[in-house]
C-alpha cells in the first residue's frame, strides 16, 4: 500500500511546499482548505500550548478541515524539522476519494495509527 502522503503528491498539480523548522503551517481555530502529506521531515501538532503529537514522513494531517462542517483547524501545526509537504485542496481530496477508494483507506489508516499512538501516550 502506498503511503497517503505519496498519494496526495500524485493527485496534486502544484509543486510541493517547503517549510523551515519552527515555521507555523496553520493555527488552531483557523479556517482550513487543504490537507497536507509529509514527504520529508517532521511536524508537531499543538493544542492549548502543548505538543500532542509528532508526525513523520508518510503521514497526512489537516484532513479535519476538509470533512468538518465548520472547516476549522483543531490544532496548530509547526514544522519540527525542515519539511517538504504535498498539499491537497478539498476538490482534489474528494476526487481522490471517489476515484481511488484505497486512498480513503490510506487516510483512515494514517488517522487511526495517529489516534492509537496518542491513546498509548495518555
Amino acid at each position: 500500500m502506498i503511503q497517503p502522503a505519496e498519494t496526495v503528491k500524485l493527485f496534486n498539480k502544484q509543486p510541493e511546499q517547503q517549510y523551515a523548522a519552527g515555521q507555523v503551517i496553520f493555527e488552531e481555530g483557523q479556517q482550513g482548505e487543504t490537507l497536507f502529506g509529509i514527504l520529508q521531515g517532521e511536524i508537531e501538532l499543538w493544542v492549548n500550548g502543548k505538543v500532542v503529537e509528532t508526525l513523520f514522513a508518510g503521514d497526512v494531517f489537516g484532513e479535519g478541515a476538509l470533512v468538518q462542517p465548520d472547516r476549522t483547524r483543531a490544532s496548530t501545526a509547526i514544522a519540527k524539522t525542515d519539511c517538504l509537504l504535498a498539499i491537497m485542496n478539498q476538490a482534489r481530496f474528494l476526487f481522490a476519494v471517489q476515484q481511488t477508494p484505497m486512498f480513503a483507506l490510506e487516510v483512515l489508516k494514517s488517522y487511526s495509527d495517529r489516534l492509537r499512538r496518542m491513546k498509548h501516550n495518555l
